[in-house]
């Protein structure tokens, strides 16, 4: 039988794995616009734990050279730390322009889930191409009042 040690390293991993798979999960499987974005957050937070945890070194110390410092000291990578800032601040900046485009698209269509805008923004551009709308080859022809009347 197969033995896992359970150390904060191991929780952490885990914790991140199970992050970006929810939220990989979200967005694949939702349809409201709102909770996709807070999908995307939980996968960005899952990857950006994911790196943090790739710079770091057993017994390693923070990456700061101080007086009284042996030359013999692990450090952990300063490298991955600088990359999630950058990550987070990119993140926050697109979440916020994303935001804004649920809000204007809630504005403009009254709703988040994506059928519903999908089929509202198709009809939108038949209209303004002066086409018909798409729809689809398989779907029942609707009856009219004559016909149903006859039968």
């Amino acid at each position: 039988m197969m033995s896992i040690e359970v150390t904060i390293e191991n929780i952490l991993y885990f914790g991140a794995i199970s992050l970006s798979l929810i939220g990989l999960f979200g967005m694949m499987m939702l349809q409201n616009v709102f909770r996709i974005l807070l999908s995307l957050v939980l996968l960005e937070a899952g990857a950006n734990l994911l790196l943090v945890l790739s710079g770091v070194r057993i017994g390693g110390v923070a990456p700061i050279i101080t007086e009284g410092m042996s030359a013999g000291v692990v450090m952990n990578d300063p490298v991955p730390q600088a990359l999630v800032l950058t990550a987070i601040v990119i993140g926050v900046g697109i979440q916020a322009l994303a935001l804004a485009l649920i809000f204007r698209v809630k504005r403009n269509y009254g709703t988040l889930d994506l059928r519903k805008i999908r089929e509202k923004l198709e009809k939108d551009i038949a209209v303004s191409n002066e086409v018909s709308a798409p729809g689809s080859y398989q779907a029942p022809e609707k009856l009219t009042e004559s016909t149903g009347a006859n039968q």
